[in-house]
């Protein structure tokens, strides 16, 4: 027995080879694997088999045929969930740093999903997005603690993806940057597509995807500031990859910037604190915030005891 996964190549600002493109996503565990099933005649690319060299570019889908065996298997875990918001169709959570938000194939235990898969099981769960990601709307990086919502059925996935597309679902971040800011707000819009010499990062490239970030200073230190995010669109690693390019890269953001920051914390200093959406069922607005995370709180302590 065989299962088909099919992807749309996206947020390519130039042709991709083949294996490097397979190799950013989260599906295959190594370089290797992905060169054994394009040996195998396994993958497609719009329905013919190609070489690992083929450049692939935006539009292009992609097919993995694979075998049962290397399917991820995605068991229910009794993982504590800190739930926010809940109603028949929607389920708002606060995800805590170090947690996955789906499973990947390296990865298939401790994850958010594993978490509601435990809760609701497969059929109280959106199937949009596939077996990987049942119920999964918009997703947070592993070390971006804060508010995500689920769906729990497709209705609702729809009905709350339209509100992130529409852009009427608020998403709002807190973080700690590098730098002061000469004026109190701004804008930052600029195109974002995943970096052609390391495909584990994003950056911005022209023709890539539209994206934007607003953003509002609320306090300001030597050299360092907190400010509030406002995602108009939702591109992967969108905060990290404006601030860093602006050159106000958040703290301790090992990915995106080489300085260092005095106060450890889980990687970066960046959270999903405000969620504002509408509920499906009766069309009231919700509104969910949640207090400073422990690292956030601890660099922001440090911070104000230095400019005293």
């Amino acid at each position: 027995m065989t299962k088909q996964y099919i992807f749309t190549v996206q947020s390519l600002s130039e042709p991709l080879r083949l294996d490097t493109y397979l190799s950013s996503l989260d599906l295959f565990s190594s370089r290797a694997q992905i060169q054994t099933l394009i040996k195998k005649s396994q993958i497609y690319v719009n329905g013919e088999i190609k070489k690992s060299s083929f450049p692939v570019k935006n539009d292009d889908e992609i097919t993995a045929v694979l075998s049962d065996d290397f399917s991820v298997i995605i068991k229910p875990e009794n993982l504590s969930l800190d739930v926010v918001y809940e109603d028949d169709d929607i389920i708002v959570v606060n995800k805590p740093k170090n947690m996955l938000t789906h499973p990947t194939q390296k990865e298939t235990t401790g994850t958010l999903v594993n978490a509601l898969l435990y809760r609701y099981g497969y059929s109280g769960l959106s199937d949009i997005n596939g077996v990987l990601r049942p119920g999964i709307v918009h997703r947070l990086d592993r070390n971006t603690p804060g508010l995500l919502m689920a769906a729990k059925n497709n209705p609702a996935h729809v009905f709350l993806a339209n509100q992130i597309k529409n852009k009427t679902a608020v998403r709002k971040y807190h973080a700690v940057v590098f730098g002061n800011f000469d004026d109190e707000s701004g804008v930052i819009d600029l195109p974002i597509a995943r970096n052609p010499n390391k495909p584990e990062k994003m950056a911005v490239i022209e023709g890539g995807k539209p994206s934007v970030t607003e953003y509002k200073v609320i306090e300001q230190f030597d050299g360092y500031s907190y400010i509030e995010l406002n995602l108009k669109t939702g591109r992967t690693h969108q905060i990290r990859v404006h601030m860093s390019h602006i050159n106000h890269p958040v703290v301790n953001d090992s990915l995106y910037t080489k300085k260092t920051f005095k106060v450890k914390t889980t990687e970066q200093v960046l959270q999903s604190y405000s969620l504002k959406f509408t509920a499906m069922k009766n069309n009231d607005i919700i509104n969910c915030e949640i207090p400073e995370d422990r690292d956030l709180e601890r660099v922001l302590k440090f911070l104000r005891s230095k400019n005293r």
